[in-house]
């Protein structure tokens, strides 16, 4: 054959190379668009928590307060069963049954409640901006439970959900107190920092594992706040405080939804303190900087 030949087929062969290699390019450049673009006040954000008690501390009571005082209109949504595990939340999908508590907080700040809800019905309730997935307390540092239902769990919210521009949240829990007597805590040799890395660990290997758009840090923003309040954010050992502890959680999740900073958002619980609202921002604000790493508060 004509050595002319061979060229021109080299030269078609560099070029779909450097097509496909742009086209990648773009695709990535695309996704991190998506990830960091901010929500318009202009219309409701509407965020849907598949969860356990630590979305409760997390997102229904101070949220909505946070939001509004940023100007932001909000829906809140949490699925709520105590102590859930992702294998869990993959099982009730599979026999679509009706076992969550779903509660609903409206553009007014009222909850309601919703007894024998399924993961399918409460996905379908709203066209939701943002859904989160976060594993359960005491595996939220053993990878290895992740594996198996994470994907799966992953791969039907994203095909269930009705709005396609829908973002993937992946709420990253804090380590128990010291002084916890859960049982769960022997899995890190009741060591406090020892969970907390472990966590860190496996909340990087989660945003691999899968293609979250959202990390939520609310176990960093707690062990930040921890440099300076001290060991008592947690109410029993590892629910957390019922004003400045869920008020550091609301805040992370705050800044990381909204791109946008916590410190100087003026609302703060009755029951939280002018520098503890302080402390907690900034807590929350480190966390979002530096998702894995314990920065100590000033």
């Amino acid at each position: 054959m004509d050595i002319r030949f061979f060229r021109r087929r080299f030269v078609y062969f560099l070029a779909a190379i450097c097509f496909l290699s742009i086209g990648i390019q773009n695709a990535h450049a695309s996704l991190s668009a998506q990830a960091t673009e901010k929500p318009n006040k202009e219309k409701v954000i509407k965020i849907l928590a598949i969860g356990n008690s630590f979305s409760e501390d997390a997102l229904e009571q101070y949220f909505y307060g946070l939001a509004n005082a940023g100007g932001y209109k909000v829906i809140i949504g949490n699925l709520y069963i105590g102590g859930a595990p992702l294998d869990l939340h993959w099982k009730n999908v599979q026999e679509d049954k009706d076992a969550y508590e779903y509660r609903k907080i409206g553009l007014d700040g009222k909850k309601e409640r919703f007894p024998k809800t399924s993961i399918s019905k409460a996905i379908a309730d709203e066209q939701w901006d943002y859904i989160s997935l976060q594993q359960a307390s005491p595996k939220s540092g053993l990878f290895e439970t992740y594996l198996e239902p994470l994907p799966l769990l992953f791969d039907y919210v994203k095909g269930k959900a009705t709005n396609p521009k829908v973002k993937l949240v992946w709420h990253q829990t804090w380590a128990y107190a010291q002084t916890s007597t859960h049982s769960g805590f022997a899995s890190y040799g009741k060591d406090q920092m020892k969970m907390y890395q472990s966590i860190m660990d496996a909340s990087k290997k989660a945003m691999k594992l899968v293609a979250f758009d959202i990390l939520v840090p609310s176990g960093t923003a707690i062990q930040n706040a921890r440099t300076k309040l001290g060991d008592v954010l947690c109410r029993d050992g590892y629910h957390l405080d019922l004003n400045i502890g869920r008020y550091i959680a609301s805040c992370t999740w705050y800044e990381a939804i909204f791109k946008q900073t916590v410190v100087g958002n003026a609302y703060r619980p009755e029951k939280v303190t002018e520098e503890q609202a302080a402390i907690g921002q900034q807590a929350a604000h480190e966390a979002v900087k530096k998702p894995f790493k314990v920065s100590k508060i000033k």
